[in-house]
């Protein structure tokens, strides 16, 4: 018996239970990369929305300081 597409298919990341407000942000190639080349750095090899979540928060905390 021949696999159907859906065998294939990864199983899709869970939102979080907690939302907030939707921003959208357009980064040049360069910080992208920077970004990228932060969150492979991780454990847990976070997306790219969560690595500039994580990073937003590491920068509000280093201004406290």
């Amino acid at each position: 018996m021949a696999k159907t597409s859906r065998d294939n298919m990864k199983t899709p990341k869970k939102r979080p239970e907690q939302t907030g407000d939707l921003v959208g942000v357009r980064v040049q190639k360069d910080l992208g990369v920077k970004i990228d080349d932060w969150r492979r750095h991780q454990e847990d090899l976070p997306g790219r929305p969560e690595a500039i979540r994580r990073l937003v928060e590491i920068g509000l905390k280093a201004k406290k300081q």
